[in-house]
């Protein structure tokens, strides 16, 4: 039998969550269903849990597994990516005197849930991303900062989830819905600590 993966199991949870939201789960089938998703550890019992299920669409489109950029360096500024790509389940972004900025916008994820890490030296990242995934951050920063600023409405229920893991030494990293102002880069100096 073939293990289950995480991404396997929340991406079951999603289409359970997107079931009870078309009214074709009640809440307590939802509840059951959902823990049963989270304790399996094989596809074979991940399967009997959306079978009554009409085959499930990746909300928006935006899931298309696979594939992927995983790997960013953003040296003097240099390595964005924006327009049309695709995010792999594991990203690492390092930034030295500048940064990669990443628009997520109009990028596809090849996973329900992926992760960015963005390491940065003298610089950082900004994270441009669209109303309909989920996002999470967590950073360390010293002098500087990573800030999370989202001013948009309540991605759906099973929405892809992006979570960013930023560590930033003189710079930082924003995450947001929309473009703002480049704080960082080879030719700005990093912001001062405790003023967002």
């Amino acid at each position: 039998m073939t293990r289950a993966s995480d991404s396997e199991r929340e991406e079951t949870v999603a289409r359970l969550r997107e079931a009870a939201a078309e009214g074709r789960l009640t809440v307590e089938e939802l509840d059951q269903r959902i823990d049963a998703a989270y304790a399996a550890t094989t596809r074979a019992e991940l399967e009997p849990l959306t079978a009554d299920l009409p085959e499930g669409v990746p909300p928006s489109g935006r899931v298309e597994r696979g594939g992927g950029t995983s790997f960013l360096i953003g040296l003097l500024g240099a390595g964005d990516r924006r327009g049309r790509w695709r995010v792999a389940e594991q990203v690492t972004v390092i930034n030295v005197l500048g940064g990669a900025d990443l628009d997520l916008r109009e990028a596809t994820l090849a996973a329900p849930e992926v992760t960015i890490r963005v390491f940065s030296l003298l610089g950082g990242s900004d994270i441009i991303v669209p109303d309909d995934v989920h996002v999470e951050l967590s950073s360390f920063a010293l002098l500087g900062g990573d800030d999370l600023k989202l001013d948009r409405p309540e991605p759906p229920p099973g929405a892809p989830v992006v979570h960013v893991k930023s560590i930033s030494i003189l710079g930082g990293t924003d995450v947001k819905s929309a473009r703002g102002r480049r704080r960082h880069g080879a030719l700005m100096p990093p912001r001062p600590p405790g003023r967002h």
